[in-house]
């Protein structure tokens, strides 16, 4: 099984900013949270984490149940906002808004595009398949990324990540012990 988990909150997340590559750590909620994840993710098989800390805090808590080490693969980092990180989203104009939902190829100024961040989640996950199909390998990402995921188990396109919404520390679980994936779980809670 692939467990597909968003890291715990930070302020940023709380504060309602984007945050992308910017590298705050779990704030106290946010630790709670990983360590809720933990408890019901304990004897994972392998832990793979973005590079950004507050997965790799969220990771090491999992990892540190499991009895494994942390792996880290920048294919899972988050979107890069690029002049946006950091900026209220309440500051992106509605015809910025509606440029992003309707063009997957729209990247924010200095930033990556929800096509982008879909091929690079694909291939991860493609090259997690196998082991994932004989023990639970679980990756500590972020929230475009892991809708990058979902729509990938589904085999839909990017354009549905817009019709998700993620919590903070929410578990997802893909099925590929049939050769092909299976959404099984969208947005547990620990």
């Amino acid at each position: 099984m692939l467990i597909i988990v968003r890291h715990g909150r930070t302020a940023s997340n709380a504060a309602g900013v984007f945050l992308g590559h910017a590298d705050p750590p779990l704030d106290p909620t946010g630790e709670t949270q990983a360590d809720a994840v933990a408890a019901v993710l304990e004897g994972a098989g392998r832990v793979i984490t973005s590079p950004l800390v507050r997965a790799r805090q969220t990771a090491q808590r999992i990892a540190d149940r499991s009895d494994v080490d942390v792996e880290v693969d920048d294919r899972f980092i988050e979107l890069d906002y690029g002049q946006w990180d950091q900026r209220p989203l309440v500051d992106v104009s509605a015809a910025e808004w509606e440029e992003w939902h309707n063009d997957l190829t729209f990247a924010p100024p200095g930033g990556e595009s929800l096509e982008a961040v879909g091929r690079r989640v694909r291939s991860g996950l493609e090259d997690l398949a196998a082991a994932a199909s004989h023990a639970d390998v679980v990756v500590v990402t972020h929230v475009s990324p892991l809708k990058s995921a979902v729509a990938w188990s589904l085999g839909a396109g990017d354009e549905i990540v817009w019709r998700m919404f993620v919590s903070p520390a929410a578990i997802c679980r893909i099925d590929v012990s049939r050769g092909r994936p299976s959404l099984h779980s969208f947005g547990e809670s620990a």
